[in-house]
């Protein structure tokens, strides 16, 4: 196995800007916080991804961590991002190349196999899809509000409303498709009439 690249992947920008807030804070605390912010708009690491990347950041200088008494029985280790890694981080969001979304999209590509599948089953996939984003909508607004609250935590409740958007906009693209399928569904229905 080779050396360990100074640069970590996109889930390590991840856990060290959650740590960039001035923040001590466990894996377990990590995990939570990504669970109520980053899902909305990149994705939640597994915990194990979570503690795979703060092993790699301490091995890189960008955090430390100190272990700390949680009740009579069990101790947990609380990290701090350090001076190296606040540099790497600001290095990253100010200069790192803008890269495209990656629009990974299960319903998408059901809908894409659509000859494969009941046009009414295809439908209450997207009836389903919708009706998570319009959930989806309703958490990030209640998470940038939350956000809003907090002193200095005015850029991820921006990103929490970007995201509330984001879904509000991916219900009405779902609506279309609806409205699309619907339309398939006329014309199949005239051409069989006809033959």
């Amino acid at each position: 196995m080779g050396p360990e690249a100074k640069e970590p992947p996109p889930t390590g920008w991840a856990v060290l800007g959650l740590l960039s807030f001035g923040r001590e804070l466990s894996g377990y605390d990590l995990k939570k916080w990504a669970d109520s912010s980053l899902r909305f708009f990149y994705w939640s690491p597994a915990s194990s991804q979570i503690y795979a990347e703060l092993g790699r950041l301490e091995r890189l200088g960008y955090v430390t961590s100190r272990v700390a008494a949680q009740d009579d029985l069990r101790n947990k280790r609380l990290f701090r991002i350090t001076a190296a890694g606040t540099n790497a981080i600001t290095e990253w969001v100010q200069h790192s190349a803008v890269e495209p979304p990656v629009l990974k999209h299960g319903v998408a590509l059901r809908a894409w196999l659509g000859h494969l599948a009941d046009p009414a089953r295809l439908r209450d996939v997207v009836v389903e899809h919708r009706d998570n984003v319009v959930l989806l909508a309703g958490e990030a607004a209640a998470a940038s509000a939350s956000a809003e609250a907090i002193d200095g935590w005015e850029f991820p409740a921006l990103v929490t409303r970007w995201s509330q958007r984001y879904y509000e906009s991916e219900r009405d693209l779902a609506d279309e498709m609806l409205a699309d399928l619907d339309r398939l569904a006329r014309k199949r229905r005239h051409r069989g009439h006809r033959a």
